[in-house]
């Protein structure tokens, strides 16, 4: 094997970065959008007076926010 070969078959670091920003991205991305979610259905819930149903209502659309974002980053990634 020549020194070229095994440089090729590493990962570079940037390469490895932008993984790893890209993962993280996705993480946080989930959790926000979810956590966004909850806390405005449970305060709207206390403001209200209508628990559980809002607290249900917007973490589901929390969840859904979360899908429809997973699914436009490939999208931005060009």
């Amino acid at each position: 094997m020549s020194k070229n070969d095994n440089e090729e078959k590493k990962p570079k670091n940037g390469e490895t970065f932008r993984a790893l920003a890209y993962f993280s991205q996705i993480g946080v991305t989930v959790a926000a959008s979810i956590l966004t979610g909850v806390l405005l259905g449970k305060y709207l819930d206390l403001w209200l007076g209508t628990s559980p149903w809002l607290l249900l209502t917007f973490s589901l659309l929390g969840v859904g926010a979360s899908f429809k974002v997973l699914f436009n980053i490939p999208g931005e990634k060009k």
